[in-house]
């Protein structure tokens, strides 16, 4: 046993070695070069439509790291980094205060004295803030890199992780939700950790009802959450030449949508969502897509997609991110009232992160994907990585949603227990 964990940690090894030369190799690939870790302009790649060789390489690089850490580090220095980590503080405090826009106007450098009292906050804490996030370019002065660009007031991205600094909050009550009597058992919208949260401080929880501003920072942090995942990856790897409608359910501010007509201008796209979803949305594409409009090939249909099927009979119904939020039967009501519509040559496109298992299953075996998303031998077969397991927590968290496995997919694709409904989808 002891030899073949150390094959397993040369195995690792190997692995960073190569995915590291995978990633160098797509950086090159666009006459760039590789980002520097103090670049003080972000990297043509990083926000690139098509990043899935990138990714791909990342993912191995990132687990064969997690993985050999592990196997090498003491448990209990393992252990205690996972809690010992405090850089969702030390950003949340870069997001509230704006020190990227203030930076960005001094590209050079501020020193700490300036940007303190740019921001109004004590140097010396503030200091303390930015060293974590390793922005300092010389002694007390402080600058933009990669990282903090991306954290700027308009950027989509800093839109998502603002909404990150409530789930500590939720994140704390887990336990509690876990052995109270009317959270415990319970998998309803209502029965989340955040309802329990919000519940002990006398407020309600009504996250679907928003007022304008909080509207408009939710539908940025979707557009944010699809960067950072590199969403737009579907419109390279999907055959939309041989499609022609396209439905968004769940469309928001057109995230998919608007990227998808302009590469694809012939496609008659319609956008679904709650109305006053779809008011931003018509703003947002009079924007960024107004040439799209003038084709005449987009709509804008209300939808509440709990209660109400899409349009009828469109070749693709496609939905990002939207299964994920809602429990299995709320999910299999999502589906059903997509099927009632569907024609005899409609497909649905599911596009979420996929939960893989660690280890072979004998009841279902291994993980079903083609050869290019197997991981490689003597791995976990999740490819080692936390990422997956943290996005199903934040769904748990807020919705008691959740990350699935292609079989939980593929089980409730089937909403078999719908009264009439053919279970063949």
């Amino acid at each position: 046993m002891t030899e073949l964990n150390q094959v397993k940690v040369q195995v690792l090894l190997d692995i960073i070695n190569s995915s590291a030369h995978q990633a160098i190799a797509e950086y090159n690939k666009t006459g760039h070069g590789v980002p520097g870790i103090d670049a003080g302009t972000l990297h043509p790649l990083d926000f690139a439509t098509d990043t899935l060789a990138l990714r791909k390489a990342i993912r191995l690089l990132e687990g064969a790291c997690e993985q050999l850490n592990t196997i090498l580090a003491p448990p209990q220095y393992t252990a205690y980094n996972f809690v010992n980590n405090y850089n969702w503080a030390c950003i949340d405090v870069a997001l509230q205060s704006r020190i990227a826009d203030v930076l960005d106007k001094h590209p050079q450098g501020l020193s700490v004295d300036a940007l303190a009292n740019a921001v109004d906050l004590d140097k010396a804490k503030i200091a303390r803030v930015l060293r974590v996030l390793a922005l300092r370019v010389k002694r007390d002065v402080f600058a933009n890199t990669r990282l903090s660009l991306v954290l700027k007031s308009k950027s989509n991205v800093a839109a998502y992780i603002q909404r990150h600094r409530d789930f500590a909050k939720y994140a704390t009550v887990l336990h509690e939700t876990m052995t109270d009597q009317e959270f415990a058992r319970s998998s309803e919208v209502d029965k989340t950790p955040r309802a329990f949260a919000l519940r002990k401080e006398g407020k309600d929880d009504k996250f679907w009802e928003m007022d304008d501003e909080a509207r408009d920072i939710f539908h940025r942090s979707m557009a944010g959450y699809s960067e950072i995942q590199s969403c737009s990856a579907v419109l390279h790897h999907y055959p939309w030449d041989n499609v022609s409608s396209v439905v968004d359910v769940g469309s928001g501010t057109g995230a998919m949508s608007i990227p998808l007509a302009k590469m694809f201008p012939n496609l008659r796209i319609t956008n679904q969502d709650l109305p006053e979803a779809l008011e931003l949305s018509r703003n947002i594409w009079e924007k960024n897509a107004p040439e799209a409009l003038l084709g005449g090939h987009i709509e804008f249909v209300p939808l509440n997609f709990l209660e109400e099927s899409p349009v009828v009979g469109k070749d693709v119904y496609y939905m990002r991110s939207i299964i994920h939020d809602w429990p299995d039967n709320e999910s299999m009501v999502i589906l059903h009232n997509i099927r009632k519509v569907m024609g005899p040559n409609s497909r649905v496109l599911i596009h979420e992160c996929v939960l893989l298992r660690p280890f072979e299953e004998p009841d279902v075996g291994a993980n079903e994907f083609s050869k290019d998303h197997k991981a490689p031998e003597h791995t976990l077969l999740n490819f080692g990585s936390h990422t997956p397991y943290h996005l199903d927590m934040v769904m748990w968290l807020c919705f008691n949603g959740k990350e699935r496995t292609l079989n939980e997919i593929k089980n409730i694709a089937q909403v078999s227990s719908m009264p009439g409904y053919v279970d063949d989808v």
